[in-house]
């Protein structure tokens, strides 16, 4: 069941640790934590471009000084890009416009992180946001279980903005172990009333050092139910971190998933997962 095929697609140079990714009109619109750039790539053409997410932009930001941006997703002409919360630094939204790929807002998401950690009964440590979603109703915020606690959460966020008036719903999950470590959730993507996610074991219990990668795995929740409909390990070696919807038929879908190499070498890997259903 779920039999699948992962292959490489092709390579990006310029793109430093991959961390989301958008596939629209076959174009790729990547960020990288270590960047601050929202980078533009034009598949048939080869192109790459940078559009600026902060003033004096840069690559290669040294991890303590880093917006790390680690969560893209667009909705209604708008493309919206957030940082994890696992530091202080790190709480931005910025929303730009998908088509001219100007700045909206640079919005602070510090009160709504720190609604999350207090509803979920998380140390500040413990916050790490690695994807999210938005369906044009609820937000789906995943917070990575990489902490001391290792709490994999769905944070549902309802309401008519991010900053002052939302509620907050709180979906914990277990997710399954890769070499005796538990996988903890990187990104996800709303596919109709589906939500697919990866998940990548690394031997850590920090949200800011780095592991041994263990392997990741492709899952999916039913957003009526919100319980996982199924896992599948897809490799012992990769740490996924950024997951966009590529095509879909009846009898399969497929995504494009970016890596994060946690090297300063710039360079993207982009490949082609595909799911029978």
């Amino acid at each position: 069941m779920h039999k699948f095929t992962l292959e490489i697609l092709f390579q990006i140079i310029g793109i430093g640790s991959a961390s989301g990714l958008i596939y629209k009109d076959n174009q790729l619109f990547i960020i990288g934590d270590n960047s601050s750039y929202l980078y533009e790539y034009d598949i048939d053409n080869k192109e790459l471009k940078r559009h600026p997410l902060t003033e004096n932009p840069s690559e290669n930001i040294a991890k303590k000084d880093k917006p790390d941006f680690e969560a893209i997703t667009e909705f209604d002409g708008k493309t919206y890009i957030f940082g994890s919360g696992s530091t202080e630094n790190r709480n931005k939204m910025v929303t730009i416009d998908s088509k001219s790929k100007e700045i909206i807002a640079t919005t602070d998401l510090s009160d709504l992180y720190l609604a999350m950690q207090s509803f979920a009964e998380l140390p500040q440590d413990d916050l790490n946001i690695e994807g999210a979603a938005f369906n044009g109703s609820e937000w789906f915020f995943f917070n990575r279980g990489n902490g001391a606690k290792g709490k994999n959460i769905v944070f549902t966020v309802q309401g008519k903005n991010l900053t002052e008036e939302f509620n907050i719903i709180s979906t914990e999950f277990k997710l399954p172990k890769l070499k005796g470590i538990r996988s903890s959730f990187t990104d996800a993507v709303v596919a109709g009333n589906k939500m697919y996610f990866l998940a990548t074991a690394e031997n850590t219990t920090s949200t800011y050092n780095d592991g041994e990668v263990a392997g990741s795995v492709i899952g999916c929740i039913d957003l009526e139910t919100m319980k996982i409909d199924f896992t599948k390990k897809i490799t012992e070696t990769h740490k996924f971190e950024g997951l966009t919807l590529y095509k879909e038929t009846n009898k399969e879908i497929s995504f494009l998933l970016c890596e994060d190499n946690d090297t300063e070498e710039l360079k993207a890997t982009i490949f082609k997962l595909s799911l029978k259903k």
